[in-house]
């Protein structure tokens, strides 16, 4: 990791740059895909399939036969523990339910908010080097409590033309209505458009690559909604010098090893600690089965000195991690005073990787800066909330004149009709 002392504040945006490409060197090769599925539909799967995951498949659609197998494939010990996981992710995402707003706000106008689930939603799951099954329970679980009556699940095949077995059973267990084996941008095009076997839906959930964060945000372009703009993974740790040097390189290095993409960020008062962490980083990386993609991550990460609390607050709000650590003696100060981060993970025994599997909060959270203005995936996510207002004869007679005159004014005469039209048969 790149040391970096005292950086003067003019220089914090080239320091804080993700190791991401840009949407305009991605944006062509998502268009040119988006547009044969758009005009192919399936023809156009198969063939990036083939293409970029090396499978040549005869359905995309996941078999029951496919999903039984993989049931009786999980080891009893790690179908308890996505269970667990499971049960603590449901209890908090059920606890975020709220009840109908109901106000009359003038006598005779009573106005009301209720949320209804979005009917249709597709769910991405990475695969590649490390299918990512836990991303169902927290994209899966909350869909089925918000009551989607629709979930699709997309996932990129292996070599063999599967799923990992972890992502089928998973998917079994939250209720996702159909599962099929179409992986990247082809993926994202397809829950875009919909194809002769893909349904078409109304919002798009999950992480990935550079492609499909670039994939998601044109689905927008087609109406299609989405959860938020997911990239690489990110971390930032704040800590002073009472922190504990190894646990720190072990977050370090629990996003790193995600992709040689992620990038992972150590904010510290002490200098001596920074020392010690980059000790423990190397020691820790040597054992690590995805050293080499770990190795790539860190060599795009960086350790940053800086005098006190204030600074390096100012420096973690400007950056808005995804995920961001507090091992500081001063944790309350940083508790109450960040404004830009996804999730939020206090003291030393709460690791990062808690929240990406078991702890109940959502890990579908934004990177690249998103933080500062989207939220990470939560029950609300997969609802809307609509109005309802129901006026009597009174409540007319009461607002007629405001609506008159304010419509009037913005010259929509039409508008100003549609209530005399009633005053004047009421009086």
């Amino acid at each position: 990791m790149q040391i970096i002392n005292n950086p003067d504040k003019n220089t914090w945006a080239d320091i804080l740059k993700r190791p991401t490409q840009t949407v305009d060197d991605i944006e062509g090769i998502v268009s040119e895909v988006f547009n044969d599925v758009k005009t192919n539909g399936d023809s156009a799967i198969k063939t990036y399939t083939e293409r970029f995951d090396k499978v040549t498949l005869e359905s995309n659609l996941v078999s029951s036969e496919e999903i039984e197998e993989a049931v009786k494939s999980i080891p009893e010990a790690l179908k308890t523990a996505i269970a667990n996981a499971k049960n603590n992710i449901e209890a908090f995402h059920a606890a975020q339910k709220t009840e109908k707003i109901e106000l009359e706000t003038t006598n005779g106008v009573q106005c009301w908010q209720e949320k209804r689930a979005i009917e249709r939603v597709g769910l991405y799951i990475p695969g590649g080097t490390a299918p990512l099954f836990s991303t169902v329970l927290m994209l899966a679980a909350p869909a089925k409590i918000a009551g989607c009556n629709e979930i699709v699940l997309c996932s990129p095949p292996n070599k063999e033309g599967k799923l990992a077995p972890e992502i089928l059973y998973a998917a079994k267990l939250c209720g996702v209505t159909k599962i099929f084996k179409v992986g990247g941008i082809q993926a994202i095009a397809a829950l875009t458009f919909g194809t002769e076997t893909i349904p078409q839906v109304y919002k798009i959930f999950g992480p990935g690559n550079q492609f499909v964060t670039v994939a998601k945000q044109l689905a927008t372009k087609y109406g299609v909604a989405i959860d938020m703009p997911a990239g690489p993974s990110e971390l930032l740790v704040v800590a002073d010098n009472g922190a504990n040097a190894s646990y720190i390189a072990s977050d370090l290095l629990s996003q790193a090893e995600h992709g040689a993409d992620s990038q992972v960020i150590l904010v510290a008062t002490s200098q001596e600690l920074i020392a010690k962490v980059s000790e423990e980083v190397e020691a820790q990386l040597q054992v690590l089965p995805r050293k080499e993609i770990a190795e790539k991550a860190i060599a795009n990460s960086k350790s940053i000195f800086v005098e006190n609390d204030e600074i390096a607050l100012d420096l973690i709000n400007q950056y808005g991690p995804e995920h961001f650590i507090i091992c500081s003696k001063n944790e309350d100060y940083y508790v109450e005073n960040i404004r830009n981060a996804g999730s939020v993970f206090i003291g030393d025994y709460t690791p990062e990787s808690a929240g990406d599997y078991a702890s109940g909060t959502n890990h579908t959270l934004p990177t690249n800066g998103f933080s500062k203005a989207y939220s990470g995936v939560n029950l609300d996510s997969f609802m809307k909330s609509m109005t309802f207002q129901k006026i009597s004869k009174e409540g007319i007679l009461n607002i007629g004149e405001t609506i008159e005159l304010m419509a009037e004014a913005e010259g929509l005469q039409a508008h100003k009709n549609a209530v005399s039209i009633r005053l004047k048969d009421l009086k």
